[in-house]
């Protein structure tokens, strides 16, 4: 009998190592190829909230252990289970009717305003369990961004980057930086929110590329000409929003911060041009003069390069975070795909054409930007769950970053401090935050007690105080984790 060569025990050993690796990873799915990008990144940073008035400053709070999940959780369950005969039926309708038991009342809470909009639906089955309200278009502050993303991942797909160049100018020695709108560009040489296009980057590549042309001294120019129509959003100047332009780095912000309010440079674009210049200087490449608006040319081949992480990464981190910025940069990269024009009038048709052919009803709505910033945005509790229901159609995968990009209650984002600790909901929930004066909402997912991946949409209006709000608002999406 012929000897076994210690090559043949070693490829023996690997393949069965592999078998049992596949194996296991298995059996602990299912797995989202999408699933939490933006806390790899760390986008649950223990830093202060994004957008506007998420509510207290958390600076100072230690970070929470992640709250665990029950000991056992029935699977989510699939289109058409439990609706085939009529003891499933019968057992629906009970569980429709213990949950609109549990959030009539919930939803009277006077914390919640004058004005109230709820949606609860089974994702897989598209069944109404409950809605007071469904169909009234109200302001839905932050909860809009669900609509930015569903609508930027429609027009573009979730692996779609955003370049910034640098092209040849018209003259000799003229280089031009050239804005493509990407949200994450960085001039910092450790990007405080993870990945990202970098400046740092392409001033090193610049460098190289003009040192090998023989060229060490250059005058730069910037374009910016990609977005159109007034930079400053209708509220005017806002700690919570830079100038929209398609060529910003760090949001335009002045220290290290990446997300909450502070206050913006007015001119991001020129900020941004200086910025890059000192990059280039530091490289050993002479930069003439002060850096000046310019029109780069239709076609010109670019020296250099640098991209911002795939459009899913972009929108879990505006939703993790609430993040303005990216909103307005994601809803102008949908105009752009959509043939509109990249300023506000052209987001207004944009995203709702988009939405439109996603097949939702978009009856009544307004969207007058992509950040929910502006109270003359309308969006419905019935059309928030429809969009929640289009990111979990197994049909349409590439609206999962939707889903994905969610805060954990008492555990990530705008949600880190709510619906935490013994809260049925902590760990589990995951939901987009809505505040503005007098305006409060929380729209998200849940699986419940019996397996169901439930939608869920809450608006309310003419809120006495935001605190009290938010606290009802947990209440009623805490009853909806727990089924009743």
């Amino acid at each position: 009998m012929p000897l076994v060569k210690t090559w043949q025990l070693i490829a023996v050993s690997a393949v069965a190592g592999l078998a049992l690796s596949a194996a296991t990873v298995a059996a602990a799915g299912p797995w989202d190829s999408g699933q939490r990008k933006a806390e790899r990144v760390k986008a649950a940073s223990w830093g202060r909230t994004g957008g506007a008035d998420h509510g207290a400053d958390t600076a100072t709070a230690l970070p929470q252990a992640a709250p665990s999940a029950p000991g056992v959780l029935a699977g989510v369950r699939p289109a058409g289970a439990g609706s085939g005969d009529a003891s499933g039926d019968q057992a629906g309708a009970a569980d429709s009717g213990a949950l609109a038991a549990a959030l009539r009342p919930l939803l009277a809470d006077p914390a919640l305003g004058t004005a109230r909009g709820a949606s609860v639906i089974d994702t897989a089955t598209g069944k109404v369990l409950f809605e007071a309200g469904a169909r009234e278009a109200m302001t839905p502050a932050s909860t809009v961004k669900i609509a930015t993303a569903a609508a930027s991942l429609a027009a573009l797909g979730p692996d779609h980057r955003i370049r910034t160049t640098v092209t040849p100018g018209a003259g000799p020695g003229q280089i031009i930086l050239v804005g493509g709108g990407d949200p994450s560009l960085t001039a910092k040489k450790k990007a405080p929110a993870g990945s990202g296009g970098s400046l740092v980057a392409l001033a090193a590549d610049t460098a190289q590329a003009l040192k090998a042309a023989g060229t060490d001294s250059v005058a730069l120019g910037y374009d910016d000409s990609l977005y159109t129509g007034p930079v400053l959003h209708p509220i005017g100047e806002n700690p919570n929003l830079a100038p929209v332009t398609a060529l910003t780095a760090d949001e335009g912000r002045p220290d290290e911060s990446f997300s909450g309010p502070v206050k913006r440079s007015t001119d991001p674009s020129r900020d941004t041009a200086r910025a890059f210049a000192a990059l280039l200087k530091e490289r050993g490449v002479k930069v003439t003069g002060e850096p000046a608006k310019a029109k780069a040319a239709t076609g010109a081949v670019p020296l250099a390069a640098t991209l911002s992480p795939p459009l899913a990464g972009l929108v879990e981190r505006m939703l993790t975070h609430s993040d303005n910025d990216i909103a307005e940069a994601l809803a102008r990269q949908t105009a752009l795909a959509s043939g509109a024009p990249a300023s506000f009038d052209g987001v207004a048709r944009a995203i709702g054409a988009k939405l439109a052919a996603l097949g939702v009803d978009t009856g009544g709505s307004r969207f007058a930007d992509g950040s929910g910033l502006n109270r003359a945005d309308k969006i419905s509790a019935g059309l928030l769950t429809a969009l929640l229901a289009k990111a979990a159609d197994p049909q349409r995968p590439e609206l999962r970053p939707v889903l994905t990009g969610l805060p954990v209650a008492g555990f990530t984002g705008t949600l880190r401090t709510r619906n935490s600790g013994g809260s049925p909901a902590a760990g589990l929930l995951r939901a987009k935050t809505g505040t503005l004066s007098g305006v409060n909402s929380l729209a998200g997912t849940v699986v419940d007690p019996t397996g169901r991946l439930l939608a869920f949409a809450f608006l309310t209006a003419n809120t006495p105080e935001a605190g009290a709000a938010e606290k009802g608002l947990d209440k009623l999406a805490a009853a909806v984790a727990n089924g009743s």
